[in-house]
């Protein structure tokens, strides 16, 4: 069984900073690209930023310039700094990869369960 589990969220002040990372354990062969979502209160959920196994990454233009995502392949964690903090960057912030779990089964999409971003003043 796969789990992605979630850390870093807490409060930030406007302009502050922090850490998001996500660790994926259980039975993994392979994890190809990872991505970070968020969901503020009463709107949709929505792709933040991506990275491939290779480590390309891609950003929602909202947080072009403020966020970084980065991965650690051997220890299977994603990571999304971010930094010059905005108001609207509050939300649940959610991982999800493309995990095979044994060399001949399918790939497929796992979740965590989110961990909240707020900024506040």
């Amino acid at each position: 069984q796969v789990q992605l589990v979630e850390s870093g969220g807490g409060l930030a002040q406007p302009g502050g900073s922090l850490r998001l990372s996500c660790a994926a354990s259980g039975s993994i062969f392979s994890i190809n690209a990872m991505h970070w979502y968020r969901q503020a209160p009463g709107r949709e959920r929505e792709l933040v930023a991506t990275i491939s196994k290779g480590g390309t990454a891609t950003y929602k233009d909202a947080v072009k310039g403020r966020f970084t995502i980065s991965r650690d392949n051997a220890k299977n964690t994603v990571y999304l700094q971010m930094n010059s903090l905005k108001l609207e960057d509050t939300a649940v912030y959610y991982c999800n990869a493309f995990i095979k779990p044994t060399p001949i089964g399918v790939e497929l999409a796992y979740w965590g369960k989110g961990t909240l971003v707020t900024v506040s003043s």
